[in-house]
């Protein structure tokens, strides 16, 4: 689990830093496990370009992943440790005693042949799903439900992890990866450790092409437009913006400017917000 570099004998490759792929140990995915999905490309049900600079990029067979860790004190054994294109973490194959095959997100350090559990009465090792309240404190734990039942939501992605650091009532207190302090309900559940490919934040791409093989299409700055395709644009040479604060081509403001629901209804769970503990 680390990253590699080239000889800078194309452009392309010269600044190029890629994954090793040395703890991949499976690489056709298992068939029962995959599916098609349609890939809407930034466009809505009417075919609209909703969110801009998406499409195209390599096909895909989405894997599919058991956040929900719903499998009870059944023990399951790991049996591979695959690539998913779908995300930065890499995926693990486990088979439960009773012979279902499920993908889980792989922490950060599991290994092939390793035991895994959900549930209350689970040991307290990597890999093992327990409710938060069965967690100690200072614990490092990813894939953290906030609704009970519902299959966690946070700390997905690579190298990712909360921190578990008070306790109270009915709710668990946690540091999350934006270093927001959050409260979380006690029933939901969470797997301890953090998300594995902890590298994956070195990734270089090298080029504008491998953005294209990841469905990542060209974004124009609105500076280099003209005034009559972005508010930013026009002007001789470099020009400033020439508006009291950047917007979007459609006039709203933008870079910084925040888009976080007033009032919304889980404010009351947020004990400091990420913003603050970075001026802090």
């Amino acid at each position: 689990m680390g990253v590699r570099t080239y000889k800078p004998y194309t452009p392309g490759r010269r600044h190029a830093v890629v994954s090793d792929f040395s703890e991949i140990t499976k690489t056709e995915p298992e068939k029962s496990l995959v599916k098609y999905i349609h890939r809407a490309k930034g466009r809505n049900n009417r075919g609209v370009i909703t969110a801009r600079h998406r499409g195209g990029g390599h096909k895909r067979l989405y894997r599919i992943i058991d956040f929900k860790r719903d499998k009870r004190d059944i023990p399951g054994t790991v049996i591979a440790i695959e690539y998913d294109p779908n995300r930065n973490a890499r995926i693990a194959l486990v088979e439960y005693e009773d012979g279902e095959k499920r993908y889980i997100l792989a922490p950060a350090g599991i290994q092939v042949g390793a035991k895994i559990m959900a549930g209350e009465n689970a040991p307290y090792e990597i890999g093992n799903a327990l409710p938060l309240e069965k967690i100690p404190l200072g614990t490092e734990v990813h894939n953290i439900e906030l609704t009970p039942g519902k299959g966690g939501q946070m700390a997905r992605a690579a190298g990712t992890y909360a921190q578990v650091v008070a306790k109270e009532g009915n709710y668990v207190t946690l540091r999350l990866p934006s270093k927001e302090v959050r409260m979380v309900r006690k029933e939901c559940y969470a797997t301890i450790g953090r998300v594995g490919n902890v590298d994956a934040r070195n990734i270089k791409l090298g080029k504008a092409g491998k953005s294209r093989h990841l469905g990542i299409r060209p974004h124009v700055r609105g500076s280099a437009m003209n005034p009559v395709d972005h508010p930013h644009g026009g002007g001789e040479g470099k020009a400033p913006i020439g508006r009291p604060g950047p917007v979007t081509p459609w006039g709203k403001p933008t870079l910084g400017h925040k888009t976080r629901k007033k009032r919304k209804i889980s404010d009351k769970y947020i004990v400091r917000r990420r913003n603050e503990a970075k001026t802090a």
